[in-house]
């Protein structure tokens, strides 16, 4: 089996750190969203993976190359962005007739992952939700089987959403309606919805389950992905200090803090994430996500998301600045 993990999407609801840095290689949790998608994949035994990448590709590519590598990776090029059927149908070639498994790059969930593998079925992975109309959308049959997926319905008939993990059996027929619905489309330049594909494939008789996810993380805006790191670093467990490295620090867990980081007269956490070689003096930091070699020095931060490279001064909440970001806010110390 291989993984299609479409990662080309320019992220444009996180900027400003979208526009120097791909959505899936944001921290989470101490580490990517793309890292926690690959691992999980690896520990249920795949080791071949497709990327579809497009904006800011080559530093997906990069860290895939340095972070894996001992995974069989390909990476595809997806030029002009006209979808989730578009991207996917770029990989025909790569895929042939074995089964996959496609991840969407900003879908974290949990879920029996060797258990959807194991399935003589293709399964969707589900959730329900109050309002489905911003989502493809599973119509279940009482006997467990997939009926009809419709993509953001004006009047939806389920609340289970798709959540943008699906795991294909019969890939010539899903390539065949795919390249049948761009043909459809060719004139309209508008977006190919991977939904619309698989309701393709089971008007023509192939047999979808769905699987319920216990876990979604949204990944997709500054709030939500704050909250989905609060909620990992629990899981995970952050790092633990028994021995407190910092100068006169206090560290609240769960807090995961980056290699080679330098840290003082500070209160770090509950909920920080901090990337490698950051600097931090004079800081209260909570609920927060702190990029790689950034300096921040007099700050206090509260549900604040701050780039890689970035130099903080002064006294703020609730910020949400890029990379390569220099601010001086003034104030004295705390």
């Amino acid at each position: 089996m291989k993984a299609i993990i479409p990662v080309a999407g320019a992220g444009t609801k996180l900027r400003p750190h979208t526009y120097t840095q791909p959505k899936a290689l944001i921290p989470l949790a101490g580490k990517t969203i793309l890292s926690i998608i690959v691992d999980q994949l690896r520990e249920a035994g795949i080791n071949e993976f497709i990327f579809i990448i497009g904006y800011l590709g080559e530093k997906i590519q990069d860290y895939v190359n340095h972070q894996y590598p001992d995974i069989h990776s390909h990476f595809v090029t997806q030029n002009d962005r006209h979808g989730t059927g578009h991207a996917v149908e770029l990989t025909k070639q790569l895929v042939g007739k074995d089964e996959v498994i496609i991840v969407l790059g900003d879908t974290i969930a949990e879920y029996d992952v060797r258990q959807v593998i194991a399935s003589p079925y293709s399964m969707l992975g589900v959730k329900k939700v109050d309002d489905p109309r911003n989502f493809g959308v599973a119509e279940i049959e009482e006997d467990g089987f997939i009926s009809r997926l419709v993509e953001k319905p004006a009047i939806p008939k389920s609340n289970k959403a798709l959540v943008g993990i699906y795991k294909i059996v019969e890939t010539p027929l899903l390539y065949g309606c795919l390249e049948k619905l761009i043909q459809s489309k060719a004139d309209d330049f508008e977006d190919f919805n991977l939904t619309d594909a698989l309701d393709c494939m089971i008007q023509q008789g192939a047999k979808f389950q769905s699987f319920k996810v216990d876990s979604w993380f949204d990944c997709g805006k500054k709030e939500t992905l704050l909250e989905s790191n609060a909620i990992l670093l629990k899981k995970f467990g952050g790092n633990v200090f028994e021995d407190n490295p910092f100068q006169n620090t206090i560290i609240i867990p769960p807090v995961s803090i980056g290699d080679g980081c330098v840290i003082k007269n500070s209160v770090i956490g509950p909920n920080v994430a901090i990337g490698e070689h950051t600097s931090i003096n004079y800081g209260i930091i909570k609920d927060s996500i702190i990029g790689a070699y950034s300096n921040l020095v007099e700050i206090v931060l509260n549900n604040s998301l701050i780039g890689n490279d970035a130099e903080v001064k002064g006294v703020s909440r609730n910020l949400n600045i890029g990379d390569n970001t220099a601010i001086d806010l003034g104030g004295g110390k705390l």
